[in-house]
């Protein structure tokens, strides 16, 4: 959630305190909004945290796809494979 009153802050601000706003940026892991003439204009964000939603990102589209291949016919049932997935690895039932 985007908090107004910390959240959102000029270039020109960012420019004057670009050390402080990068700290602020790493220990609240929210993005920084950055405006310009009072339109924003880009989002700044903490790496680590630009990492987490790239993470996250990836494991949607891995799900959104295999639903695709289920909606498809292409998959197999769950139940099929952890009956294999057992025997393969000597899992007990």
């Amino acid at each position: 959630m985007i908090d107004i009153k910390n959240d959102i802050q000029s270039l020109t601000m960012f420019k004057r305190n670009t050390a402080e706003s990068i700290k602020r940026l790493k220990a609240s892991g929210h993005p920084l909004f950055l405006t310009v003439n009072g339109q924003a204009e880009v989002v700044v964000q903490d790496a680590e945290a630009y990492q987490k939603i790239l993470d996250r990102l990836d494991a949607i589209e891995g799900i959104r796809r295999g639903l695709a291949e289920m909606t498809a016919g292409q998959g197999e049932p769950a139940v099929q494979v952890h009956s294999e997935m057992r025997k393969k690895y000597g899992i007990p039932s």
